[in-house]
């Protein structure tokens, strides 16, 4: 029997699928030619929409005011300066010297 296909994680979507101009392009085109799929097209844009804030509302931090984002960048620049000394002293107690041969 043929191993059980493992599922990959979903890719992140390319960047053409976030834009809406092609679209837009398109009922233009439809207008002008005064075609019926114009309906159709509209149809897409909206459900190209709908996508889009489905997509927007689950990104993670999106409830995040700016002020807790500032305040959450302070407290990662403060823990990489920490670390950054941590490394600096570590590296000064000459323990990670390679001895030569």
């Amino acid at each position: 029997e043929p191993p059980a296909e493992q599922k990959s994680p979903p890719l992140p979507p390319a960047q053409e699928e976030f834009s809406f101009l092609p679209l837009v392009h398109d009922i233009i085109k439809c207008m002008d030619k005064d075609s019926q799929d114009v309906h159709q097209v509209l149809n897409e844009l909206k459900n190209k929409f709908q996508e889009m804030r489905k997509l927007i509302s689950s990104m993670p931090g999106i409830g995040v005011s700016p002020e807790q984002q500032q305040q959450q960048l302070q407290n990662l620049r403060e823990q990489v300066r920490t670390k950054n000394e941590l490394l600096q002293k570590y590296k000064s107690l000459c323990m990670f010297e390679i001895p030569k041969e």
